[in-house]
């Protein structure tokens, strides 16, 4: 069976050769991950435990003499043109943001290396990571173009988490999103074989086993594509800021529900019930640890659907393909939990199942749900690594 990523470079080092008519010299590659549990906490303070998924973004490419960086995309449904061309950054006349939006990812991450102006350069790149899939597509670009500008340069880090921040803050930026920490460090620091519970208060990472043979984590693709530049994002922040404040805490992370409930003549019931899901699912991140290392796939999957209606009905993130695709798999046998992952507005759920069940799984769910679902039998993956081309 053909390896995946080298499946991906070799087809990125062909189109190399055809676009710039020389053989690329360097390669790497990071990968999308999908959040088992703990979704909206990460910039609440809270925990994750998201996992690395086998799909990523590979980067291959060369320095250039043209004073200029020269990149091509292979990913499908990139935002048009799939090539940009753009001036080293200087003191005098930084990168700035533009079109395509893909292309933003890139320079952000450029603009972030290290405190200093890297080499120009050629790429190519290519990804198997779904787009707008809600299993960070964007945070799989920047981790592998910063892993490429490591290799480009010679000066790789040890400190994974400065290589973190400085893609988490390229996506600020430049792509004006005011994202948490969890899709970077996951992509950057993930362990094959496990899954990692972050604190994102002291970004602590624990690694978390995930090894069992008889379970499998199932995401499916609902393929309803959502942007999360729109205002939904950021206003759930402000939502959540505004909460910590009525509550008088610095971050949600330092609150109770009891806190909450003593609280609620002085909420809007919108900004209530924000407050409600985040409080309530740090909690819940915080139960899955002992499930998992115990084991206890029950209680883990209760945790998932207690996770998937709270975003649905208190944060409002689901939409209704999303909700099918739950409830679809919850009605197989085998299934112990289901819940959306990722921002929300369409994109993906997880499932964990009995591995002997995945079949009866993909099968139910391609019934029931009246779109076109694509499913990923997923394993815990490793994160960024530079790739020998």
């Amino acid at each position: 069976m053909a390896d995946p990523v080298g499946v991906l470079v070799e087809a990125a080092v062909v189109k190399f050769k055809e676009l710039f008519k020389y053989a690329p010299t360097v390669a790497g590659c990071a990968p999308g991950r999908v959040n088992l549990i703990g979704e909206h906490t990460d910039y609440n303070e809270g925990f994750v435990l998201p996992m690395a998924l086998p799909e990523v973004t590979v980067i291959v490419g060369a320095k250039n003499d043209s004073n200029a960086c020269r990149i091509q995309t292979l990913a499908e449904n990139a935002d048009q043109p799939n090539y940009v061309e753009f001036p080293l950054a200087s003191a005098e006349q930084p990168l700035k943001p533009g079109k395509p939006t893909w292309s933003n990812y890139v320079k952000g991450v450029i603009a972030n290396f290290k405190g200093k102006i890297p080499p120009s350069f050629d790429a190519v790149i290519h990804s198997s990571v779904p787009l707008g899939g809600g299993v960070s597509s964007s945070a799989s670009l920047e981790v592998a173009t910063y892993t490429f500008l490591e290799e480009l340069t010679g000066d790789r880090t040890d400190d994974l988490k400065e290589k973190a921040l400085a893609c988490q803050k390229a996506e600020h930026d430049f792509a004006g999103m005011p994202c948490g920490i969890m899709d970077q460090f996951i992509s950057t620091m993930a362990k094959e074989g496990h899954a990692l519970l972050i604190d994102c208060r002291s970004l602590e990472a624990i690694p978390v086993p995930l090894t069992d043979q008889q379970v499998a984590v199932i995401v499916i693709n609902s393929n309803v594509r959502h942007e999360l530049t729109g205002s939904e994002y950021p206003t759930r922040r402000k939502q959540c800021e505004q909460a910590a404040e009525l509550l008088g805490k610095t971050s949600l992370r330092n609150a109770t529900i009891a806190d909450l409930e003593a609280k609620k003549p002085e909420f809007d019931a919108v900004v209530y019930r924000r407050a409600r899901h985040v409080i309530g699912e740090i909690h819940r991140t915080e139960e899955s640890l002992p499930a998992l290392e115990n084991s206890d796939y029950t209680k883990f999957g209760k945790l998932m659907v207690e996770s998937h209606n709270s975003l649905r009905d208190d944060y409002e993130v689901s939409c209704p393909e999303l909700d099918v695709l739950v409830e679809a798999a919850l009605e197989v046998e085998g299934v112990y939990g289901s819940r959306m992952t990722g921002g929300g507005f369409g994109g993906c759920t997880v499932t964990l199942v009995n591995k002997s069940d995945v079949d009866n799984l993909i099968q139910h769910v391609k019934k029931r749900y009246t779109g076109t679902a694509s499913f990923y039998i997923s394993k815990p993956s490793a994160g960024a690594r530079p790739l020998q081309i």
